[in-house]
């Protein structure tokens, strides 16, 4: 019998928008690609900004990293960017591997071309990091 955790209402289950903002933040950047549209997430898995809360191999949840349901609060030092097909997965899980999570990952090549289609249909530009060191397009 497991004994779950009961919040009160002044623990949200969900992130506060600037919790979201700084987990962004803290997610490892992509390199030569924009960190406000491009992130890996905890396992490397390359995520973008506008795909949230959907299936794809792209999109991602903000992550209880300490599941909400056994006493995990919504704050940032519990908080990751995970692949939403991992984060499904991983449910409230705990003792689930860093290893068996990445198997669980949907696999996705994405090209920098790809990933310049993404920000075009989504942003209506291209715009690279600081570190990308190459051409733009026009």
């Amino acid at each position: 019998d497991e004994l779950l955790y009961t919040p009160s209402a002044s623990e949200p289950r969900s992130f506060p928008h600037a919790v979201k903002q700084q987990c962004w933040e803290k997610a490892e950047k992509v390199p030569g690609r924009d960190p406000e549209r491009w992130r890996r997430d905890a396992l490397g898995n390359i995520v973008f900004r506008k795909l949230v809360g959907c299936p794809g191999c792209l999109c991602h949840d903000y992550d209880h990293i300490v599941p909400y349901s056994k006493g995990g609060k919504s704050t940032l030092e519990n908080c990751q960017v995970l692949q939403a097909t991992v984060n499904r997965s991983k449910g409230n899980n705990t003792e689930i591997s860093k290893s068996e999570l990445a198997q669980r990952s949907s696999y996705c090549r994405v090209s920098g071309r790809d990933m310049d289609l993404f920000e075009l249909s989504a942003f209506g530009n291209v715009r690279r990091g600081p570190d990308s060191g190459g051409c733009k397009i026009q």
